[in-house]
């Protein structure tokens, strides 16, 4: 089958960053699975893989806009260090949940600490980089009525 939209597809892939930093792979565990035309994977990604098949492979580099976007130094801010009291492991690089004023919640990356302040970053953190994609496909069948209507794919039968 030949992947297009209102397909599931099931991907082994590698993202590196330029200097061939492993950042993310799916190798040693399960294939990423998506709704294909859904906007379930990296933007760039998806119209390379349109086209492809059952044991297509290849490799491509992404522009900041493909992938994570462009860094936004708006998303970055100083935080009282008061604010971070009831956490033990505060340190460079820790990965939080944070809840804005209007209750959305974010992942932050803490990127700064000093005695009054602690910087947190809601920048994914390979924004502004390119990427390196390596991706093998795994498997492609049509999606379920149910999967077009949720507008993404059912592991083993499950709405997750």
């Amino acid at each position: 089958m030949i992947i297009e939209k209102g397909f599931v597809v099931a991907i082994d892939y590698t993202l590196k960053d330029e200097k061939g930093n492993v950042w993310e792979t799916s190798e040693g565990d399960e294939p990423w699975i998506y709704l294909h035309g859904f906007g379930g994977i990296i933007p760039g990604l998806e119209p390379e893989l349109t086209g492809k098949q059952q044991g297509d492979t290849f490799s491509m580099t992404l522009q900041p806009e493909q992938a994570y976007g462009v860094y936004d130094k708006d998303l970055a801010n100083k935080v009282p260090r008061s604010a971070f009291a009831d956490i033990d492991n505060l340190e460079q690089g820790l990965r939080l949940s944070a809840q804005t004023d209007d209750g959305e919640t974010h992942s932050v990356t803490v990127t700064e600490i000093t005695d009054d302040t602690v910087t947190v970053d809601a920048n994914h953190p390979m924004a502004g980089q390119k990427v390196v994609v390596d991706v093998i496909v795994k498997e492609v069948r049509p999606a379920t009525p149910e999967e077009l209507e949720h507008g993404h794919a059912h592991v083993d039968g499950q709405c997750h």
